[in-house]
């Protein structure tokens, strides 16, 4: 058995204080900062009831969470416009991620309670992962593989751009994506 090394994983794996600047949820605390925070905190775009963020340690190039700003660990808490505009936002989440780095397809879903082996299960997230094809898989890998690697920056950039590039986005002075 062949093994696959991703050593910059164990600054999350170790690390003592999960978010040493964050008093109670992340996906509470990150969206209300000030907007022109949004590239450093790795707030791609927002709508009126979610926002779409890197993840931190992406599986792949790409790696996103759609997240619903109510801080709920449970789908059935979200009302009719939280879940449309959170769908909506993980549809325009595909089209930025097809117009930025072209993938293969998809890996979509939520990790709902404490056995999913999310690391954040009081905050709903859809993790939405870029595939292409002979790319590593997320789960446990057996064999050949090889590694996708791109900056976390760089894809910001890329995202950023497709998404005020869609109908419908606006970005005012402060950069922030915005879908009202």
């Amino acid at each position: 058995m062949e093994q696959v090394f991703a050593p910059w994983r164990i600054e999350w794996i170790r690390r003592d204080d999960k978010n040493p600047d964050i008093d109670d949820c992340v996906f509470c605390e990150l969206p209300e900062r000030e907007r022109d925070e949004d590239r450093e905190n790795l707030l791609v775009a927002r709508s009126e009831h979610a926002f779409v963020m890197l993840n931190n340690y992406p599986y792949n190039p790409g790696h996103v969470m759609v997240i619903p700003r109510a801080h709920t660990g449970e789908y059935g808490d979200l009302g009719d416009e939280q879940l449309l505009d959170h769908a909506r936002l993980k549809q325009r989440t595909f089209d930025a991620l097809e117009a930025a780095i072209e993938p293969d397809g998809f890996n979509a879903g939520l990790n709902l309670g404490d056995g999913a082996g999310g690391s954040i299960d009081d905050h709903l997230h859809t993790h939405v992962v870029p595939r292409w094809e002979g790319d590593t898989n997320f789960m446990p890998v057996l064999s050949d593989t090889t590694v996708i690697v791109e900056a976390l920056e760089e894809t910001y950039d890329h995202l950023h751009e497709a998404f005020a590039a869609q109908e419908g986005a606006t970005v005012p002075d402060d950069g922030a994506v915005r879908f009202d």
